[in-house]
């Protein structure tokens, strides 16, 4: 089983060129962007104000024994608690739903995408890989918009604050508590390289999973036929062991670094108790001073672990929208006409004159091939595997373009006419039949709403369908399983006879 070229992007934490695409899916909802903003900022201010507040209530009020000042002070406390309380459930509730809009646009633009792709495009990229550009990367970027960007504007809004009440009430006090900062930075630093990787090898293994369990479950008859069970169970026993490495790794270096990052703080409280505390003794500080600094050091280092948190959030989202942009950079290789010829008078006459085309650049598929069918006229093209039975019939519906020569239908260039109505006009019967979940009725006229039951009725009637669908306990509004499983594959292949009469080709 191959699983194609592996996309081995790492991520970078920021890539503006990425960001500014990113930010355009912001555009339409920026009103809720900027009051997030400004929630934060105001939450941050109202964080700033309780080690303040406590400051206040010990050195004015439990120090004089005021009782009557105690409790305005915690009046005041609740106060900013319950206010602070709204403005985070505001907050989160407003960029929750910027973030679910913008999933929402961006998988709609992905699967538009998809649907206009060529079949080539298919050959070379596995099921699996495409279902995780549109469920796990787009997840990881409303991470990003809900929990990452616009939420660092609240932590270094809070890192400034703090640091500058710090400084306003003992600059020489707020020194030492940063003493210990050049290690906290080298940590972060450290860590930072080593989740890197981390994640990197999460996201490559995790896409191998999804291309194999495509393949088994797409394969699952043929890996019974031929008693593979055993051995596939094996193969994904590896990948899963191989993913689940990588998670452990992910999950030693976080186990790890949240640890040192309060045994850090716990070293900065230690120095602010020692120093500050000998600043009391000489009566140069005051005691609800050192308790402010104590609360405002924990409150420190909190952003702190919060942009570390954001780094890796960022680093994931600048390699999904990375793997995003490149599939929605993925030109169409086979594209209508600017100026398209109509097709509603063609009588059917189908040449292909001197067609040359192929696959891959190694092997060519149909060398040279010319021939010519009347309009009325059957033609059956015989061959052995893999002379290019299946190939003339992809061409002449312009799943691919031929490398040289022209396939004309009544003299007319097929290039020349807008895809939709070509494929309109021909009636073609595939060798693997493909039902889609729904009633029997929807997959004959394939949500047509322009075929009525009628119709739907007639053509299956002709092709002799209709004797079994009638067995059926709702007939044609019998649910059809997924990919038709509770049906033979002589059923299926009548119904897909039926869903090309229904359809009325011209050719």
């Amino acid at each position: 089983m191959n699983y194609h070229q592996e996309e081995e992007i790492a991520g970078k934490a920021y890539d503006a060129r990425l960001m500014r695409r990113l930010l355009k899916y912001l555009t339409p909802y920026k009103l809720y962007v900027v009051i997030s903003i400004i929630l934060l900022l105001l939450i941050s201010a109202l964080q700033l104000a309780g080690p303040y507040l406590t400051k206040i209530a010990i050195d004015r009020y439990i120090v004089t024994q005021n009782i009557s000042g105690l409790s305005r002070i915690a009046l005041i406390f609740v106060a900013v608690l319950v206010l602070t309380f709204f403005l985070r459930y505001l907050q989160i509730y407003i960029m929750q739903f910027v973030g679910q809009k913008v999933m929402f646009d961006i998988r709609m633009k992905l699967f538009s995408h998809l649907q206009e792709m060529s079949l080539s495009f298919f050959d070379r990229n596995p099921v699996g890989r495409l279902i995780t550009r549109l469920t796990n990367d787009v997840e990881v970027l409303n991470e990003m918009l809900t929990s990452g960007v616009i939420a660092i504007f609240g932590d270094i809004f809070s890192l400034i604050g703090i640091v500058i009440v710090m400084l306003w009430l003992d600059f020489t006090l707020a020194l030492v508590s940063f003493a210990i900062l050049p290690l906290l930075i080298y940590a972060t630093i450290f860590f930072r390289q080593k989740m890197r990787k981390s994640y990197r090898a999460i996201r490559t293994r995790l896409a191998r999973i999804n291309a194999f369990l495509q393949e088994s479950i797409v394969g699952i008859s043929i890996i019974q036929i031929f008693n593979r069970e055993k051995k596939n169970f094996g193969r994904f026993k590896g990948l899963n062991h191989y993913y689940l490495e990588a998670c452990l790794q992910s999950i030693f270096y976080h186990a790890i670094f949240h640890p040192l990052v309060e045994i850090i703080g716990s070293v900065a409280i230690a120095l602010i108790v020692w120093y500050g505390g000998g600043q009391i003794l000489n009566d140069v500080l005051t005691f609800g001073a050192l308790v402010a600094f104590i609360q405002y050091v924990h409150r420190f280092y909190d952003p702190i672990r919060d942009l570390s948190e954001k780094y890796t959030i960022m680093q994931a989202a600048m390699a999904s929208s990375e793997r995003i942009f490149k599939l929605l950079d993925t030109q169409v290789e086979v594209k209508d006409p600017e100026l398209p010829l109509s097709m509603s008078t063609i009588q059917g006459k189908i040449e292909f004159r001197e067609v040359w085309f192929a696959y891959n650049d190694k092997e060519d598929v149909l060398c040279d091939i010319s021939f010519c069918v009347q309009p009325g006229e059957r033609v059956a093209i015989v061959g052995a595997t893999g002379a290019g039975k299946t190939s003339i019939i992809s061409l002449l519906a312009r799943f691919y373009d031929p490398q040289k020569g022209k396939i004309l239908i009544d003299g007319r260039d097929i290039r020349d006419f807008r895809q939709k109505e070509l494929r309109r006009c021909l009636g073609i019967v595939q060798q693997d039949v493909f039902l889609f979940s729904g009633t029997i009725e929807d997959n004959i006229k394939l949500g047509e709403d322009e075929i009525d039951l009628m119709q739907v009725e007639e053509s299956a009637r002709y092709v002799n369908a209709d004797k079994f669908i009638k067995k059926l306990p709702q007939g044609y509004q019998e649910e059809v399983h997924e990919r038709g499983s509770l049906l033979s594959v002589g059923q299926k292949q009548l119904l897909s006879f039926a869903r090309v009469l229904v359809f009325d080709p011209k050719i």
